[in-house]
């Protein structure tokens, strides 16, 4: 039985990788140190399919090292102590540097990345780390400050369509299928891959196993073929971060049709609608506010009916939550007032509530004061009355200024208005 197409069509040196220019052209750093005979320890952290298994072999071959893989899924110490007792032997008898390959190093835990660090600081081996996660927050401070972070941007269109094109080419198998691919059918390949070479390599394959030999296929026979492919997300890593972020800040910058292909990205990926609509319900009240206090009564109200009609319905409610709060005015007001509130009382502590605050519940709580001397605001002429219900330490402070739109600034006109009425009474 033959490889996979990504297989068989992984590049066999360093000029046929494509899409990794910053790393490896001409003028980069890390070719310029491949041409003086040298290779530091390096981490490749990048998307799946991006090619770190490639480049990291690649670059052992260049540098004349022995190529010695662990995958950190399956492979723990007593691996890695007969991994480093081999890179000991080859040195010994030949001289020769080992590269020691740890794919998915993040799922080592701190203990098995330590005992990499008196070999990688003493150039016994040659460490070369593959991670889809990112280095600062998996991989111990004390190994990554002993190796490069070379951070693999998804690979770009134009460079997965030259590869779909090579392998058409080249491919033994595929060119004895006699199928082809319209000009606009390899770009949507190029396209949907979303960067990961393996995945354009694989559907071109399935493509071909998919159709009559000979057959000429465009680009609108590939929905079909392709159509329960699913999308690239991680719903516990790099992914899963980044596109949730990109669905917050595009609609905090009040763009709908941004902030619904962010939601759409999440749903495809199999985020489950209690996690998204968590997460309106916070920006709703974090970022419209009181601007418009309708977003939170939106967004709660799409949260329980997501929860009660699930997938693929609750991708509904979810959409008109994200397009309402996209479209609604933006404050930060009532959010940046429990910040400075919850900043004080961690500075100043539990302040003494007032005497004419406190809850009279008793004839004890009375004869202390509780309750003795407050203002009952509806007994008085616009039903506000001068008196103080901050401690008398913070008299006078502020920490909710209304500055938005729309509704909030009929509040602060409000507020503004009470503190007029306030002054000219004498009450």
């Amino acid at each position: 039985m033959s490889a996979p197409l990504p297989e068989r069509m992984r590049p066999r040196t360093l000029s046929e990788v494509v899409g990794h220019e910053r790393w490896l052209g001409t003028e980069a750093p890390l070719r310029r140190a491949l041409d003086r005979g040298e290779l530091p320890s390096l981490i490749l952290w990048g998307p799946p399919g991006c090619g770190k298994t490639t480049l990291a072999r690649l670059l052992a071959d260049a540098r004349g090292a022995a190529w010695v893989p662990l995958s950190a899924v399956l492979d723990g110490v007593k691996a890695l102590r007969e991994a480093l007792e081999q890179a000991a032997r080859e040195r010994e008898a030949t001289g020769t540097t080992t590269a020691l390959f740890v794919d998915e190093i993040h799922r080592w835990n701190k203990a098995q990345q330590d005992a990499l660090l008196p070999h990688v600081e003493s150039g016994a081996i040659l460490l070369l780390g593959a991670t889809t996660e990112n280095p600062s927050f998996e991989v111990n401070p004390a190994l990554r400050s002993r190796v490069r972070l070379i951070r693999l941007d998804p690979v770009p269109t134009e460079a997965v369509r030259t590869l779909l094109d090579r392998a058409l080419a080249e491919d033994e198998a595929l060119r004895a299928r006699g199928v082809s691919l319209a000009p606009d059918a390899l770009d949507a390949l190029a396209t949907a891959s979303g960067g990961d070479v393996r995945q354009a390599l694989a559907d071109l394959e399935a493509v071909s196993l998919s159709v009559t030999a000979g057959t000429a296929v465009r680009a609108e026979d590939l929905a079909l073929i392709l159509r329960d492919r699913g999308v690239r997300h991680d719903k516990a890593g790099e992914d899963h971060y980044n596109v949730v972020s990109a669905l917050i800040k595009s609609m905090r910058g009040s763009d709908p049709d941004a902030a619904v292909y962010w939601l759409a990205r999440l749903i495809q990926g199999g985020e489950s609608p209690r996690f998204i609509a968590r997460r309106l319900v916070i920006f709703a009240a974090e970022d419209v506010g009181n601007a418009d206090p309708r977003a939170l009564q939106v967004a709660v109200a799409a949260a329980e009916a997501a929860e009660r009609v699930g997938y693929p319905e609750a991708r509904i409610p979810l959409a008109q939550a994200v397009t309402w709060l996209a479209a609604s005015p933006k404050s930060n007001a009532a959010y940046l007032a429990i910040n400075r509130a919850m900043e004080e009382v961690g500075r100043s502590g539990p302040l003494p509530v007032p005497l004419h605050l406190r809850n009279a519940a008793t004839a004890d709580d009375r004869a202390q004061g509780y309750g003795r001397g407050y203002r009952y605001p509806h007994d008085h002429p616009d039903r506000i009355v001068q008196q103080r219900y901050l401690p008398e330490h913070l008299e006078g402070r502020t920490f909710y200024g209304p500055t938005g739109p729309a509704e909030e600034k009929r509040i602060a006109e409000r507020l503004s208005w009470w503190a007029r009425k306030l002054a000219e009474r004498s009450d």
